[in-house]
């Protein structure tokens, strides 16, 4: 039988969405059991907060001072250590993940399963190739350890109904003394977080200016919605590349997914492909984002956001 360690990502006493997320990815499994890791300096608050994931049986947490900021290389000794005797060891494929994972994956000398999708089975799943264009079936033969980050787009987080016990763990590993933190940098807003917003408005280069931009967080913040952008408005300095969705941004799964002048290039079509319902809003008839939109409106988007934000009331 399957047990699975998932390693918690977490941000100021918060737990990370993507947790619940894994949690669901390894229920498809059908464990015997599923455990969480919390490690920070002070654990007790997001401690509590994954124990209530429906289905996980215990949360480990590994207090530590080093572990105040989340850096991979001083997390990896301890989560590889940690991960002893589990026959799956899970992270979300978001920045965090992508860090850590190929780390604890390379100490426990395994290869890693990258954006897992689907499970078919213990050591079979399926994953995203080509800029989500194909998906392959992944065997991974043997029996060590399967180390996987979670594509958190594909799955449904894990309902907050659970009870699982809390455990402190002591762990005894030499942790690497080159790699420090020295600053966190992020954007602040009041507005949904992009990769958890089940709604998301996004512009493109058809808004025209960074001036112009403000069309797209007028509508946004009347259906309480975060806000993207495409890598063509990202490149052309209209906003912060954090708020770029696509391939080389972020993959998002938002229940709408409006988008503002956004001719649907391939890669950003990628980050959108699981979303529930896609609006597209274009001057250009021939835009390739019509061909998946659930939803098409052809015309000046100057014209036509102001009438929904007025429909919106």
């Amino acid at each position: 039988m399957s047990t699975v360690l998932i390693v918690a990502e977490h941000l100021d006493g918060h737990l990370n969405p993507s947790v619940g997320k894994c949690v669901s990815a390894a229920a498809a499994l059908s464990p015997e059991a599923i455990d969480i890791a919390v490690f920070s300096d002070a654990p007790d608050a997001v401690a509590s907060q994954a124990a209530r994931l429906s289905g996980v049986r215990k949360v480990l947490t590994i207090a530590n001072p080093a572990n105040r900021h989340a850096l991979a290389q001083v997390l990896a000794p301890q989560v590889a250590r940690v991960a002893a005797g589990y026959s799956h060891v899970f992270g979300p494929s978001t920045t965090f993940g992508k860090d850590l994972m190929p780390c604890v994956a390379a100490l426990l000398g395994v290869a890693q399963v990258s954006d897992l999708m689907t499970v078919e089975g213990a050591r079979r799943f399926t994953r995203p190739i080509y800029a989500g264009n194909a998906i392959i079936t992944v065997e991974v033969p043997g029996s060590d350890a399967i180390v996987a980050t979670i594509r958190v787009a594909s799955w449904q987080a894990a309902a907050e109904d659970g009870s699982a016990s809390i455990e402190s763990v002591d762990i005894d590993v030499e942790l690497p003394t080159h790699t420090r933190f020295v600053e966190l940098k992020q954007g602040s807003s009041d507005r949904p977080d992009l990769q958890s917003a089940t709604r998301v408005v996004s512009g493109g280069r058809g808004v025209g200016s960074k001036e112009n931009f403000e069309i797209v967080f007028a509508l946004a913040d009347k259906l309480k919605a975060g806000v993207g952008a495409s890598r063509a408005a990202v490149d052309a300095g209209y906003v912060p590349n954090d708020m770029q969705v696509g391939q080389t941004g972020k993959i998002i799964a938002p229940d709408l997914y409006i988008a503002i002048g956004i001719s649907g290039a391939i890669q950003h079509l990628t980050g959108i492909k699981d979303a529930g319902t896609i609006v597209a809003i274009n001057k250009d008839p021939e835009a390739p984002i019509f061909e998946i939109a659930d939803i098409g409106l052809v015309g000046d988007l100057f014209k036509i956001i102001p009438e929904l934000e007025q429909a919106v009331g």
